[in-house]
């Protein structure tokens, strides 16, 4: 790539704002604090010196100073390099300041599937998310996997483990995944390193990003801080997802929730970093807007992605790789609002510069996912990328062929030697869910529209890709996991098995 290219950049805010955030996010911890429920946590943050302000049953308050954050952030690594499932020499993903690329991935832990052939939104079961996983598998566009749905076919006291176990056997990309309850960290790491070979394989070549969220406002719950410190002492890398809704559980302007944001993710940073230095981190967001008409929370308002946006870019000031849940919306079907929607917020992520985006197939307020909206983003992160890609010296003069004698001649540019040499670098050629075609071409083929067009698009690939399967001795492992969770919870047979 020629080094005169220069790649869009968007920063929502400015220089002095951003400082602003970040200073009285600071203050914010020091003499706020934040909530802390796990005793292993407190007593981490008591060893380094942090004053607790309040203490009861349920747990402590504890002060977080501007000093120990600073070292959290000395310690904290700039990049994040996730492996696919084969885990060959080279990542397929590296997040960071450093770099330009975007990355994308289904957003995760969804409750409920949009039905198309019912056109509704139901609970979705174990073959809804085999299905979300081989079309994301065969994506171009979708680099990594997630744990998209939540199955309502396995207990619930399971279904964290169990979404990571068919999206193991399911797709061969990294994934994006997160658990529900304690115990179930300790399997999915089971399940990990075994697909890996050993745990000390998983931490060299790690295989999943475990999403990590504070409660809002200036809460760790039990959970979160029990995953924060096993990952990072288990070196898997970890996105803290702060999602401070603005104008009910944070401040109403955008400016004042995005200092609670700032707190919330750098107290992240500080227990992680307390509890091993060096631990792999990713500075993420899944900001929202109370909507005072309907009592909703907005992810898909033009307010969130902006939160989203600025959120990227602290994230990139402070030198550490970025994720945000941007590219969804809040539509309750795959429509022109989801488009709408997912274009600005994709765009968006792209021109901030947010390492990875959550969120392609998402619809209702992120607790809804689609395979036909998830085919027509792949498109929209397509473009994106071409977007952000710039513009390129191509060719020296640039416009050679305007210098040729004989252009008024002939058939032009078309059967150039520089159209031929450019022309599938320089656009952006999607696939058949945009239709390009001619007026008389989409009338002989009944005017079927995207959404059509993506459901048979999903169809095709569910019919014609196959994964490549695990060995058979890692597969039977990862039955082994499984059926023997499921039998603690009263199942005796998987769903499919019986």
């Amino acid at each position: 790539m020629s080094q005169n290219r220069r790649t869009p950049c968007l920063e929502l805010l400015e220089h002095s704002l951003m400082e602003q955030i970040i200073d009285e996010s600071l203050e914010v911890l020091e003499r706020s604090g934040v909530f802390v429920e796990n005793k292993e946590v407190t007593q981490l943050l008591e060893d380094a010196g942090m004053k607790v302000l309040r203490r009861d049953e349920r747990g402590a308050v504890i002060s977080i100073t501007r000093s120990l954050v600073e070292e959290g952030l000395n310690t904290a690594p700039s990049s994040v390099k996730l492996y696919d499932r084969d885990g060959g020499d080279e990542s397929v993903i590296t997040l960071g300041p450093q770099t330009d690329r975007v990355y994308f991935d289904p957003g995760s832990s969804a409750p409920y599937t949009f039905d198309y052939k019912l056109r509704t939104i139901r609970r979705p079961e174990t073959q809804d998310l085999i299905d979300l996983a081989v079309v994301a598998d065969a994506l171009t566009h979708m680099d990594a996997q997630s744990t998209a749905m939540i199955p309502a076919d396995v207990p619930a006291a399971v279904a964290d483990r169990y979404r990571l176990f068919l999206v193991l056997r399911n797709s061969t990309k990294p994934v994006v995944t997160g658990t529900f309850d304690p115990e179930g960290l300790g399997v999915m790491q089971e399940m990990l390193a075994a697909v890996r070979g050993s745990a000390r394989a998983l931490k060299e070549k790690p295989m999943a990003l475990f999403s990590i969220c504070p409660s809002p406002p200036l809460k760790w719950s039990n959970l979160a801080c029990h995953d924060i410190i096993h990952c990072a002492r288990a070196h898997i890398p970890v996105e803290i997802i702060p999602a401070p809704l603005a104008g009910a559980s944070a401040p109403i302007t955008l400016a004042g929730s995005l200092v609670q944001h700032t707190a919330e993710t750098l107290s992240g940073i500080v227990i992680g970093q307390l509890a091993q230095p060096g631990a792999p981190v990713v500075y993420g967001g899944s900001p929202a807007v109370l909507d005072m008409r309907t009592g909703t929370t907005a992810t898909g308002a033009v307010e969130a992605m902006m939160m989203c946006g600025a959120c990227s870019q602290i994230g990139r000031y402070l030198g550490l790789p970025t994720q945000a849940y941007m590219a969804l919306s809040d539509a309750k079907q795959p429509d022109a609002q989801a488009g709408l929607e997912t274009g600005i917020g994709a765009t968006l992520a792209g021109l901030c510069g947010t390492n990875l985006v959550s969120g392609p197939g998402m619809l209702a307020f992120e607790s809804c996912q689609s395979l036909e909206k998830l085919v027509i983003d792949n498109e929209t992160c397509g473009m994106v990328r071409r977007l952000i890609a710039g513009i390129d010296h191509r060719s020296r003069p640039l416009a050679e062929d305007l210098l040729r004698s004989g252009i008024h001649t002939g058939s032009g540019f078309l059967t150039s030697q520089t159209t031929m040499r450019w022309f599938r670098k320089e656009f952006f050629y999607p696939g058949s869910v945009i239709d390009r075609d001619s007026l008389n071409t989409r009338a002989d083929e009944g005017g079927a529209d995207a959404a059509q067009r993506a459901h048979r698009e999903a169809d095709r690939i569910l019919r014609s890709h196959a994964p490549p399967p695990l060995s058979p001795e890692i597969d039977n492992e990862l039955l082994r996991l499984m059926r023997r969770e499921a039998r603690k919870h009263g199942m005796e047979h998987l769903p499919g098995e019986g």
